[in-house]
């Protein structure tokens, strides 16, 4: 995984509630984080959920892959960078490193996958405007990646 616009940028404090009984933050809370990053992201390139929902386009979570890798405990501050990693008919994955916001280094990489549904949740085509400005967030994390 390459480079990360800062748009897809977003730091958080592990919360008490989110750890387990060894201090540590509870793995499913990760995931939580990757949903923050990809709304952040979205919402940075002028593209909201809510919005989508609105107009009966659904984004459910197909798939998610998650290599936990350095442990991160309570009160830590975590950086979740993410990017638009392709986008396909009714398809697009998101990528996301999660790092220890002091040093950056990476606690963890993950990735999700979602499919486009209408609003009865039935697998559908992105509409053509829609899969437009998703292909725009990837062209700008895939120039960072060529500048880098």
């Amino acid at each position: 995984m390459g480079p990360i616009d800062d748009a897809g940028t977003v730091e958080v404090r592990v919360r008490y509630a989110e750890t387990d009984q060894m201090g540590r933050a509870h793995h499913r809370h990760y995931l939580v984080w990757c949903e923050l990053g990809r709304t952040t992201l979205m919402r940075a390139h002028g593209m909201s959920y809510a919005e989508m929902e609105r107009d009966g386009l659904l984004l459910p979570v197909s798939r998610v892959e998650v290599e936990y890798r350095v442990p991160v405990g309570y009160d830590e501050r975590v950086r979740i960078h993410t990017r638009l990693e392709r986008v396909r008919s009714r398809e697009i994955v998101f990528a996301y490193r999660i790092a220890r916001a002091g040093d950056d280094a990476t606690l963890a990489r993950a990735r999700t996958w979602l499919v486009c549904a209408d609003g009865r949740g039935r697998p559908r085509r992105f509409p053509e405007d829609v899969k437009r400005r998703l292909g725009e967030i990837v062209a700008v994390a895939a120039g960072e990646e060529s500048a880098a």
